[in-house]
């Protein structure tokens, strides 16, 4: 991608999914309610980080989620489906991290303003024990790759 001088932009590390927007995901001024929002957000890094075969993948049956944050820039509506969802590692820990979001309208430039901003700290969670555990080199890995 070229700047307006002219010049190469290299755009940081990121994992890029499509989200359909649904009807019900519309709330009575008919743009993406915030609640749907964050379950949007859910289904992106579905496909990024529990997919089989990613190293990643147990954290399906183990993780929580610590924090969430959610700023918006401007509003989505049904016709800017399917949403470009931009996902990297912000923070990476012995036993959580955290994932930055960009979304933008379906055909955004990547490098235009995004719509929502957001944040989640997921923290890899051992069900049997019911307590938090530390992520396998595997895990750190692969999450690493996405840092930013």
């Amino acid at each position: 991608m070229d700047d307006a001088s002219g010049s190469k932009v290299v755009l940081p590390k990121r994992f890029h999914t499509q989200v359909e927007v649904r009807w019900s995901d519309m709330d009575a001024f008919q743009h993406v309610n915030h609640a749907r929002m964050v379950t949007l957000l859910e289904e992106a890094r579905i496909p990024w980080l529990l997919e089989p075969g990613r190293p990643t993948a147990a954290l399906g049956t183990g993780c929580v989620l610590a924090d969430l944050r959610v700023r918006y820039r401007g509003q989505l509506r049904h016709e800017d489906t399917p949403l470009d969802i931009a996902m990297w590692i912000q923070q990476l820990r012995a036993v959580d991290f955290t994932i930055g979001y960009e979304v933008r309208a379906a055909g955004a430039a990547p490098d235009s303003p995004a719509a929502v901003i957001a944040s989640t700290q997921i923290a890899a969670f051992d069900m049997s024990a019911q307590r938090l555990r530390r992520l396998t080199d595997a895990e750190r890995d692969y999450l690493a790759e996405w840092l930013d």
